[in-house]
């Protein structure tokens, strides 16, 4: 059993995400007020996202790169709600077990070094292990559900985390923003991005309500 999982975002007219440019369109906070709606105290955010905002920029280098070879988990602290990053092989760097309230919660690769997974657990942050050759998204989900308590949970990016949870069939709702403004760089990531298979089916969406939010933007939730 896997948590209800939402992915929230915010994008301009053409379906781009980056930060600094979205802001530039949308200064509000019309993506919070939503994403409160949604009632998911618990978000989930890739690497590159949790790079930009929340890790510490130097990345972290195992002494020992044995890796921890088995799927585990490690529950520092039982939170009603969790800041929750995917890092493949551990590579990210915290300053701190705590963001915005919410406890943080890595989930590696069980290809990720044992020593990352030691580190963490001196820093008192939780984890999750699953997977060899990249994470197992399904797996990850049960366990955050079962082991953590983890009942709705927002993933909110970026592109490539949206697409894999995408191409796994986790999703249940989409909750898009679209600001009102247009990107047009060659290059930006999408909402759903990165997924390697050019034969890939298109994922049908049900609209279930569509609203304006703010002055100008659009939010439009789908069930997938």
């Amino acid at each position: 059993m896997k948590p209800y999982i939402i992915c929230h975002m915010m994008a301009s007219v053409d379906g781009r995400i980056d930060c600094d440019m979205t802001e530039q369109i949308e200064s509000g906070d019309e993506y919070y007020e939503a994403l409160a709606q949604l009632q998911c105290p618990s978000m989930l955010m890739g690497r590159v996202t949790m790079q930009m905002h929340y890790a510490l920029p130097e990345p972290f280098v195992a002494a020992d790169a044995t890796a921890v070879g088995h799927e585990c988990f490690y529950v520092a602290e039982r939170a009603s709600a969790y800041c929750v990053a995917t890092d493949t092989l551990g590579r990210l760097q915290w300053g701190d077990n705590n963001y915005d309230g919410q406890h943080l919660l890595v989930i590696t690769s069980e290809d990720c070094p044992a020593e990352y997974h030691a580190t963490l657990r001196e820093r008192g942050i939780s984890f999750i292990a699953t997977g060899k050759g990249g994470i197992d998204l399904l797996r990850a989900m049960a366990i955050l559900r079962e082991h953590f308590g983890v009942e709705r949970l927002a993933v909110t990016g970026g592109g490539h985390i949206n697409g894999a949870f995408l191409d796994a069939g986790l999703l249940d709702e989409v909750s898009l923003m679209i600001a009102p403004g247009i990107d047009g760089r060659a290059g930006m990531a999408a909402v759903f991005d990165g997924i390697a298979d050019m034969n890939h089916t298109p994922v049908k969406l049900q609209l279930m309500s569509v609203e304006r939010i703010g002055e100008e933007t659009v939010w439009i939730r789908y069930r997938v």
